[in-house]
């Protein structure tokens, strides 16, 4: 298996700032300096990859990220009292503006964006020597990293400050967009990327963002603004390249030896650092690389335990003793529980203890998190991961795709969609209809594909967003969230950090309800 080193070093090269010239006669003349660097493909390509790192880093997806994300939604429930505070604070509402973990995704994000837009700039330069090959696709990279970047901002934190420079000042800091501008931004850089960027790259480069990847992001943000027939479209393209399938094996989405394969369509790349996590700041940035990811230690039944399945999240699978057909195997592949083997079957799970017993057949029972688990091969529970984040799958573009069927009035072939995820080798769930999704009308395939959608795709950073599209888009039937007063939660507020340190936003700027 391989994965691709994505650089750090390049961050220095980015924070240049101008300054007057008297402070410019202090520039040592043998240094490196935005002027004298990327003039070449090389030096363009480690640009790229530095901004391929900060989604490595502590602040997003080795940890903040899909803590944010996951914490949001009703997937999860505390694991108890270890569970830290500003974590705490998201699971249950009372998160304010200096919450440290939403602080620290937020900044990760517009350092990505910065390091992108440094990128850009460079690929505009007349002096270099860049090949029109490498040229073309770095700048596809960098807008995709981009339009990824203001996607996930503009959908937690609705109109930020868009930057399409890099900063050199302060005084470039700009007020908050609206949540259109934002969005506008990113349908432009993913057409531009979806233009610019491969269908796929050589094993050795495997973790690149490619022309799906932007189409998939492209279908997403589109959905987000309830424009199923263009998200319609997109799928569509990603589906007809022929180049993704679902895989025969459920547990392999989520483990390490099932990195990069047919139903991956874009992926966090992190490798075994031998337990070098580097817990330096929101960049991962410092002596050590940041390739390693914390997820397994924090969700394990035999580590910190900080989240687990919540009741709702439990009872969402089907099973007999609820009167489905057959009990959903998905749900034995995405938790831990006791008398369940791992180690490679040389341990057995003892009572699970973090967290309350949630109902499973009608008995008390504790569960954990085996998805991204590194305890099916491992009896460790606060190690390390090299497991690879799944940010995108095919088996998510086609749940949306049954989605956008069934809003366009095509309900039958969002059924023959969401049977295709069913019919995956491992979990050969019965057809829809079903006796308790019986399919018969919009409204009833409509609550297939949230069952579904809950089920394929839990804990896979995936069901915050699609709360925050169906409540905005007034989709759903019920109010998920038990905590949820409108006009605020359905965004998170500004960091106090952005209403101190730029000048151009002030607490009249927050969102509603801080």
């Amino acid at each position: 298996m391989k994965k691709i080193l994505m650089l750090t070093g390049v961050i220095g090269l980015s924070t240049i700032l101008s300054c007057n010239e008297k402070d410019l006669e202090k520039v040592n003349p043998n240094g490196v300096t935005f002027e004298t660097y990327f003039t070449n493909d090389a030096e363009l390509v480690a640009g790229v990859n530095s901004a391929y790192a900060l989604l490595q880093g502590f602040g997003l997806g080795a940890r903040e990220w899909f803590f944010v994300h996951d914490l949001r939604g009703d997937e999860m429930a505390t694991g108890g009292a270890q569970l830290e505070a500003p974590r705490s604070q998201l699971l249950i509402g009372s998160n304010a503006p200096n919450n440290s973990v939403a602080s620290d995704v937020y900044t990760g994000w517009f350092r990505v964006i910065h390091r992108a837009n440094v990128v850009l700039e460079s690929s505009a330069k007349t002096n270099a020597t860049f090949s029109s090959a490498i040229k073309t696709r770095v700048a596809g990279e960098a807008k995709f990293l981009r339009a990824l970047a203001y996607f996930e901002l503009g959908t937690l934190w609705g109109g930020v400050p868009i930057n399409n420079e890099y900063v050199k000042s302060v005084e470039g800091s700009k007020g908050r967009a609206t949540i259109q501008e934002v969005y506008k931004l990113v349908v432009d850089d993913l057409k531009a990327a979806e233009a610019a960027l491969p269908d796929s790259y050589p094993a050795s480069e495997a973790g690149r963002a490619t022309k799906a990847a932007a189409q998939t992001l492209l279908a997403r943000t589109y959905l987000q603004q309830g424009d199923y027939a263009s998200a319609k479209t997109e799928l569509e393209k990603v589906v007809n390249s022929g180049k993704y399938r679902i895989i025969d094996n459920y547990l392999d989405l989520t483990n390490e030896e099932g990195e990069f394969n047919a139903e991956s369509i874009f992926e966090i790349v992190f490798s075994n650092s031998n337990g070098a996590f580097n817990w330096s700041g929101p960049d991962g940035d410092g002596n050590s690389l940041q390739e390693e990811s914390i997820r397994s230690q924090e969700y394990s039944p035999i580590g910190w335990g900080n989240l687990v399945p919540s009741a709702k999240m439990a009872a969402a699978y089907e099973r007999v003793s609820k009167g489905d057909a057959k009990n959903d195997p998905r749900f034995d592949m995405s938790f831990w529980k006791k008398g369940d083997s791992f180690n490679s079957g040389k341990d057995v799970m003892g009572e699970i203890g973090p967290g309350s017993p949630v109902k499973v057949d009608g008995a008390d029972t504790k569960l954990a998190w085996r998805k991204y688990s590194l305890l099916y091969k491992s009896n460790s529970g606060f190690a390390t991961s090299g497991i690879n984040m799944r940010v995108m799958r095919y088996a998510d573009v086609l749940l949306m795709l049954a989605e956008c069927e069934n809003e366009l009035g095509n309900s039958a072939r969002a059924i023959t969609l969401m049977n295709q995820v069913r019919a995956r080798k491992s979990v050969d769930m019965p057809p829809y209809p079903t006796k308790n999704y019986p399919c018969s009308n919009k409204a009833e395939v409509f609550a297939a594909v949230q069952h579904e959608r809950m089920v394929e795709l839990a804990a896979e950073q995936v069901r915050n967003f699609d709360i925050l599209r169906w409540r905005k888009n007034k989709k759903q039937t019920s109010e998920p969230i038990s905590y949820f007063t409108a006009n605020k939660f359905e965004l998170l507020p500004l960091p106090q950090s952005e209403i101190d340190n730029n000048p151009s936003i002030d607490n009249k700027d927050q969102n509603p309800g801080y």
